[in-house]
């Protein structure tokens, strides 16, 4: 359940104590380093926790790819506590990891073996999450998954989560997203364009699941040159964030194969150097869709003409797709984000590394660990 946050202001305590009521007595707080202090977020949030009578336990200083030590903690806060809800307040990386603490807490065994390597289902009592997001990017306030990475293993590994696990409730206020860094923004941006495109190369039918990721990519891409330009506009802010939860409620997956190889790339490049999730998508975007392009050329050329309004009348199938790449790539640079592993601290050592511990899959090309290791030297 999205609330429309602009009928809903979260200084409104009464509606949200009607809402907490749905819950037990006893809240765990999941934040990252100290941001909705400076907002002023967090005290509204405890002045509305106190008002409906509510015990708060905090757990602060959630990473960017939170760590499955801080899954651990939160998991152990929730029994020593006796938790009822869990409240995640800030961006993805705090929805995924209070998602995990969710179907963590009561897991007979080792949670990262059983629902992250084996993906089994999820037997155990859940602690339902709700949410309030300060960063758009990743839709986590809107679905099942929870990438958590296990720095002792060096593997960053996802799970996609069934509907039970789901936020029970997701605050979306734009104003709450007007204060993260342009560099997060672009790379929350990044990361909702990146989950369109993930979709969108797949499948060679005729189906309305891809005209309508080519609308919010188009719709994304507008709003978010605007934002670059000021990201005080509340009209595009508001866009970017409903794109972008769009972009991975599963209604943009409806009968589409999907490939995903991107982000099975990407989650080891964070492994390795910690890195933006949207900034390392798109440095590897770029080279990765060169790679198989001619795999899916009909698809790429699409890309071209729908989404970028490329003229492709005359032009060989192979110049048009091309085009569209560069396209992608020129809005990456407008996103000001970064190219090449280089910039993300990444080594010439690591690239073997990571492309022997990615998950081998893809849409239109089929990868392999030879296949990843060039695509990462491409972009290096």
């Amino acid at each position: 359940m999205a609330e429309d946050a602009e009928k809903v202001p979260l200084a409104a305590g009464s509606y949200y104590s009607r809402l907490l009521n749905n819950y037990g007595e006893n809240i765990l707080l999941v934040y990252g380093k100290g941001a909705i202090k400076k907002i002023g977020l967090y005290d509204k949030i405890i002045e509305i926790l106190k008002s409906a009578r509510k015990k708060v336990v905090e757990l602060a200083g959630i990473k960017p790819n939170p760590s499955y030590a801080q899954v651990l903690e939160g998991a152990r806060l929730v029994r020593e506590h006796h938790i009822d809800l869990i409240l995640a307040v800030g961006g993805g990386s705090t929805i995924d990891c209070s998602k995990a603490i969710s179907v963590s807490a009561y897991c007979e065994g080792d949670p990262w073996q059983k629902y992250w390597i084996n993906k089994e289902p999820v037997t155990n009592k859940i602690v339902p999450v709700g949410s309030v997001l300060t960063m758009s990017g990743t839709a986590s306030e809107m679905n099942g998954g929870s990438v958590i990475t296990n720095e002792e293993k060096m593997l960053k590994q996802g799970r996609v989560f069934p509907s039970n696990v789901y936020p029970k409730f997701s605050i979306l206020n734009p104003e709450y997203t007007l204060s993260v860094s342009e560099y997060q923004m672009a790379s929350g941006i990044f990361d909702a364009m990146s989950h369109l495109m993930e979709q969108y190369f797949s499948g060679t039918d005729d189906n309305v699941t891809d005209y309508l990721i080519e609308g919010i990519m188009k719709s994304l891409v507008h709003s978010a040159k605007i934002a670059m330009k000021n990201p005080q506009d509340y009209e595009a802010r508001s866009n970017i964030t409903w794109c972008a939860t769009l972009a991975l409620n599963y209604i943009a997956g409806l009968s589409k194969t999907q490939d995903w190889e991107v982000h099975m790339i990407e989650h080891q490049i964070g492994a390795y150097t910690d890195c933006t999730h949207g900034a390392g998508l798109a440095v590897l975007s770029v080279p990765y869709y060169q790679y198989i392009c001619a795999y899916g050329l009909d698809k790429f050329v699409r890309f071209a003409k729908n989404v970028w309004e490329v003229n492709v009348n005359g032009m060989r199938k192979e110049d048009a797709a091309a085009r569209g790449i560069e396209k992608l790539a020129e809005f990456i640079q407008e996103l000001k984000l970064p190219t090449t592993l280089r910039e993300l601290g990444a080594t010439e050592e690591m690239l073997p590394l990571i492309a022997n511990s990615t998950v081998l899959g893809g849409g239109y090309k089929q990868m392999t660990a030879d296949d990843i290791l060039q695509v990462l030297k491409n972009c290096y």
